[in-house]
């Protein structure tokens, strides 16, 4: 649950990044990953972390956005398939958390991809160079 709080951290962080200086065409879907990530970690027990082992705090900048989307999307995803497998053999407290962290990363990876759509429609529509 740990990795999967970490994982949602990091994706708040990238919308985070992303909102204040990404793309222009990007920033409406990246405030909405911030949100949607934010609910994932706030459904889950905050681990018990040291700040050096926080990774989201280690994110300095993002040099390729759609590079970044594209492992983001994939780590989501993972998580995802993560929390399906622990929700079936675990206490009801811990099945409904890992219940709505998969919601949170289902509609986090939604804003992803959306975001890997806009990028892509950007790109044809610049002109040859």
């Amino acid at each position: 649950m740990t990795e999967v709080w970490q994982a949602h951290t990091l994706a708040q962080a990238i919308g985070s990044r992303l909102a204040v200086s990404g793309p222009p065409e990007l920033r409406g879907e990246a405030l909405g990953l911030t949100e949607l990530a934010g609910r994932g970690c706030g459904v889950l027990d905050t681990p018990d972390l040291d700040e050096g082992d926080l990774r989201a705090a280690r994110l300095t900048e993002l040099e390729d956005a759609r590079e970044t989307l594209l492992c983001l999307g994939g780590l989501l995803g993972e998580i995802g398939i993560v929390l399906v497998c622990l929700a079936g053999g675990v206490d009801e407290g811990t099945y409904w958390q890992c219940i709505e962290s998969i919601d949170a990363a289902d509609e986090s990876r939604d804003r992803v991809l959306e975001m890997l759509r806009k990028l892509a429609a950007r790109e044809e529509a610049l002109p040859d160079r």
